[in-house]
């Protein structure tokens, strides 16, 4: 058992390095975030829907071990919880940068913290409120400093707590079926949600035609490596981490991304000094908080 849990946490760090390669996707392609996780999840569905095919893996809607009405309910509210974590997400980078956008996303496991008592049984302790009141000291010296960033901040921290959300929803989820199967139902309530979007709202949808053929090659590794995959395999390592494991993993992306944006993009990515000391003490405090809640943990 401890071996799957050390091969499974490996193999997250190896999930959190294709999603820091998937914000520098997000400021590759051309398009609006909208249309971009439109496309994404879409291209995304077809993939996974071949590899259950392939597999021969159950949809599961009717017969014996069909899902209930609820189970499927619950995957359809976190389908749109995840699109509209990933529409803030690629908003926030056209807003303003990666890594603007990777550091408020480290506040991620700050929320998983603070939600994790209302989803499940586990109490809210005193040092994660004070750690909160230090980050969101951090948060408010980045806002002091990087105002021309202000509203991809404020993006990339709805992206947090949404992000936050989807975890605590998909831990138990991830014990009971396949990944695969998750992964179908939660994209393609995406698919849909997004689709509304297109009728409902003054988006507009980007045909194939409109998309350079750069676009396709970012679409493409972004929809079948970084999301297909990525995204199945993440549900898969649920079953062996707990939430809040997979949640301060999940803040290496900031350290993964920023170095892959700054060593493709350049200096489009460079921020002031003053910026790099706010997301340090960010990120300090919230892995200083799981060391904690470890040793805690083990007395």
């Amino acid at each position: 058992m401890r071996d799957d849990k050390l091969l499974n946490y490996l193999h997250l760090h190896v999930i959190v390095f294709i999603w820091g390669f998937t914000a520098v996707l997000g400021a590759l392609i051309s398009i609006d975030s909208i249309p971009l996780v439109w496309w994404r999840m879409s291209m995304a569905v077809v993939l996974i829907f071949i590899y259950m095919k392939w597999k021969k893996i159950p949809f599961q809607l009717v017969g014996k071990g069909s899902l209930s009405r609820k189970r499927i309910l619950g995957f359809l509210i976190a389908g749109v919880v995840i699109a509209l974590h990933w529409v803030t997400f690629f908003g926030a980078i056209k807003e303003s940068n990666v890594s603007v956008t990777l550091a408020m996303l480290s506040m991620g496991a700050f929320f998983t913290a603070l939600l994790e008592p209302l989803f499940t049984s586990k109490k809210m302790v005193w040092y994660e409120l004070v750690f909160g009141v230090v980050i969101m000291g951090a948060l408010y010296y980045i806002f002091q400093i990087e105002t021309k960033y202000v509203t991809g901040m404020i993006l990339g921290l709805i992206s947090a707590l949404l992000s936050a959300t989807f975890s605590i929803l998909n831990v138990k989820w991830a014990k009971e079926h396949p990944p695969s199967l998750i992964s179908f139902y939660e994209l393609s309530s995406g698919v849909i949600l997004l689709s509304l979007f297109f009728v409902f709202l003054p988006v507009d949808f980007v045909m194939p035609s409109q998309l350079t053929q750069m676009d396709w090659l970012w679409l493409g590794i972004l929809s079948s490596f970084c999301t297909a995959y990525a995204f199945i395999a993440s549900v898969k390592v649920m079953k062996f981490l707990s939430a809040y494991t997979v949640m301060l993993t999940i803040n290496l992306e900031p350290v993964y991304g920023i170095f892959l944006a700054f060593l493709i993009l350049g200096d489009a990515e460079e921020m002031t000094p003053e910026f790099y000391i706010g997301a340090v003490v960010i990120l300090v405090v919230i892995i200083s908080n799981g060391i904690l809640k470890t040793r805690l943990a083990k007395k």
